[in-house]
């Protein structure tokens, strides 16, 4: 694929959303960073509901320290992983406390440091919370970018670097939330429904879909 005709994909995703967000609640960087965490291996609308009930009572490294491993798990019981999870959080709020005053740091050296805190987790609270470009790669966005030939690669890593090389620099912000949206509600695993997609005639998927 060429530049031309990747300028033209992200110039159609831009015009039906042009500012796209993270389906994720939030309200600070560290409820971004929490919800982040607790959304490995499980959906968006799941860990939402939990925040729901968790964040009016416990938004803060403090607040959510204080409520101490098993009143965390009472709030997120219903996401996958949770016991591990609540370990995590905990354990990456004292750090919180301890080195950064309770504040999200801005790097993603400090940012892996912490438990529980992969790179596309470092990456997603990167982007959306302090608005650096860099790229996220799930499995939605894996699955895209290899499908329509925008940026192919055998692993994660090589996926992101790619997009990172190859996705002009205007869209490189909002890159990220432009393809996960495309992957969860249009090039979907299963059954893509490229005939309802905007960037059809661009793509360069083989086994295009009629629907």
């Amino acid at each position: 694929m060429n530049r031309d005709k990747r300028i033209e994909i992200f110039e159609l995703l831009k015009n039906e959303n042009p500012s796209p967000q993270t389906e994720l609640a939030h309200t600070s960087p560290f409820e971004l960073l929490i919800s982040v965490i607790l959304s490995a291996q499980a959906t968006d609308v799941g860990v939402n509901k939990a925040t729901k009930k968790l964040y009016p009572i416990a938004n803060t490294a403090q607040s959510i320290h204080e409520l101490g491993i098993d009143g965390l798990k009472n709030y997120i019981r219903t996401i996958g992983l949770f016991n591990t999870k609540a370990e995590n959080i905990i354990k990456t709020c004292a750090i919180l406390i301890d080195k950064y005053g309770g504040q999200v740091p801005s790097t993603r050296a400090e940012l892996e440091a912490l438990p529980g805190v992969g790179r596309k987790t470092a990456n997603v609270v990167l982007n959306t919370a302090f608005g650096q470009p860099t790229i996220a790669v799930d499995t939605h966005i894996y699955r895209v970018s290899n499908r329509t030939g925008i940026a192919k690669g055998k692993t994660v890593r090589e996926v992101e670097d790619r997009l990172l090389r190859l996705v002009p620099d205007q869209y490189k912000q909002d890159a990220h939330h432009w393809l996960i949206l495309h992957g969860r509600y249009t090039c979907i695993a299963r059954k893509p429904r490229c005939g309802s997609c905007i960037i059809h005639d661009l793509c360069e998927y083989r086994k295009k879909t009629e629907t």
